[in-house]
């Protein structure tokens, strides 16, 4: 097994944001409006030092206790804050770029919001020459014309083509592609410390789709 967060140092604690349909993957960027009290005193805490924020999913049944500590899924995104905007009533907007999967190892502090300390999510070796056929079954899908025609089709074919490592590709296409109503399978995907069968379930996942946009005859051959 070899770490391959890129050599990040997580802090001894790191903020915890959980959302109940938000899953960030390293390298994507999420923008994030802060309204609420607690969090625009973690966004100012953080802004102060490290600036990093660990983005959670919420289990179910999260409604019942939302203001006090509900339950997580274990394996969460931690992001770093590349830029902000303070706004006059206290509010925030930033944006958030993902970079190491991480593991909830135990929640720490009584502060008004929650943090954690966490260990990196430890990934299998898979060099990119694994991923020759993964990466050009992507690009097959990614030539028909429904899913030529998708917003950012044209981004997504330049990163097939570029020297971007597969498992990245992989990862920005389960946030970007896949559906919010996905979630689930967004986190499974997350969480896989397999990186080989993380980049085939994600192939398996954009070839399964049926999106809007695919309303092209003879195109049925992406299942």
């Amino acid at each position: 097994m070899t770490d391959l967060t890129g050599g990040k140092v997580l802090p001894a604690a790191v903020p915890l944001f959980p959302l109940p349909n938000v899953v960030l993957f390293p390298r994507a960027v999420l923008p994030l409006h802060i309204f609420e009290e607690r969090y625009k005193q973690m966004t100012a805490d953080v802004l102060r030092g490290h600036r990093q924020i660990a983005m959670a999913l919420l289990n179910r049944g999260w409604e019942k206790d939302y203001y006090g500590r509900p339950t997580i899924e274990p394996v969460v995104c931690v992001g770093t804050i590349l830029s902000h905007e303070r706004l006059p009533d206290g509010r925030y907007n930033f944006l958030l770029q993902g970079h190491t999967r991480a593991r909830v190892v135990r929640e720490v502090g009584t502060g008004s919001y929650r943090e954690a300390e966490l260990e990196p999510v430890f990934e299998t070796d898979s060099e990119e020459t694994n991923l020759i056929e993964a990466r050009e079954r992507l690009i097959e899908i990614f030539d028909r014309a429904a899913y030529a025609s998708l917003p950012g089709g044209d981004q997504i074919r330049q990163m097939l083509a570029s020297r971007l490592p597969t498992a990245a590709i992989a990862d920005l296409l389960a946030f970007n592609v896949l559906p919010d109503d996905q979630v689930a399978l967004k986190q499974s995907l997350l969480a896989e410390g397999d990186v080989k069968r993380r980049v085939w379930r994600m192939v398996e996942a954009v070839a399964a789709l049926q999106p809007a946009w695919q309303n092209i005859p003879g195109d049925a051959g992406l299942n």
